[in-house]
């Protein structure tokens, strides 16, 4: 998200202030921003794969990947490493974020985007779509799933099309790196974490002047932009209900002129 220059009174910035120091990393808004950095989200891949090698080369949180023919994608975080592996990480705290036929949806939009018009299909890259989530998904009480093709009919050998699902029960308790990792996911206070890293990169944004007067203009921002999605559902309520003009709708509901053109624009995009 870009963070625009916003005027935030006192009382909100101290309400906001309040709200940071509650932020784990399951929180979407707070594990975006700790995972902009390279570095931290090179240490999750490397401790979710077992890779210590691995290298990022290209880095975007809360990525929209538009599909005109259904619907788009939010990736929490997308990375891309040095050898061109694509890796979505997602983080679930509603089951119904993690179903199995999300994953396969994630992989294919993924997979249709990658492929220009007329390229072999040996370009498309490797893939790892990984969920970490609250619950356990797939009920097996296993702090880590590994998700791949088989072909049953030859001893459940593996299929070879390089696209890969993990899933994380991140409240699983386990005394390895991985299991440790999930522990400071939950952390409120960066000294209780296990990895000096994350622990850093947290402490900026709930200690750090410069790293939460960020987060308070980001949850600013958000707020602005959950009253905007609420008048714009207010706007065809109205017109549905009613029967009346875009105009007409923002009429009733006493909405600036100014700000006509803004949500007519929206509306078109729905």
């Amino acid at each position: 998200m870009a963070v625009k220059n916003s005027t935030i009174s006192k009382e909100k910035k101290a309400e906001y202030k309040k709200k940071i120091q509650e932020f784990c990393l399951m929180d979407d808004t707070f594990m975006s921003k700790v995972f902009e950095d390279k570095k931290c989200t090179e240490e999750l891949l490397r401790i979710i794969l077992e890779k210590d090698d691995l290298k990022i080369k290209n880095l975007k949180t809360q990525y929209v990947i538009d599909n005109l023919q259904g619907h788009s994608i939010r990736l929490d975080i997308r990375a891309v490493d040095g050898k061109g592996k694509i890796y979505d990480i997602e983080i679930q705290n509603d089951n119904n974020g993690a179903v199995p036929k999300r994953a396969r949806y994630n992989s294919s939009i993924i997979d249709a985007n990658e492929l220009e018009k007329g390229e072999d299909y040996d370009k498309l890259p490797e893939t790892y779509i990984i969920f970490i989530t609250k619950n356990d998904i797939l009920g097996g009480n296993k702090l880590i799933y590994h998700i791949d093709r088989t072909i049953k009919e030859m001893r459940n050998c593996y299929f070879g099309d390089e696209a890969h699902i993990i899933y994380i029960y991140s409240q699983k308790k386990s005394r390895t790196e991985l299991g440790k990792l999930m522990h400071d996911f939950y952390c409120k206070n960066a000294d209780e974490m296990y990895n000096k890293t994350l622990a850093k990169r947290v402490k900026h944004f709930k200690e750090n002047i410069k790293g939460v007067n960020e987060m308070c203009a980001i949850m600013e921002e958000l707020r602005k932009e959950t009253i905007i999605e609420t008048k714009l559902e207010d706007i065809k309520n109205i017109m549905n209900n009613f029967n009346v003009t875009v105009e007409k709708a923002m009429s009733t509901l006493k909405i600036s002129k100014d700000d006509y053109a803004m949500y007519i624009e929206m509306l078109s995009k729905k």
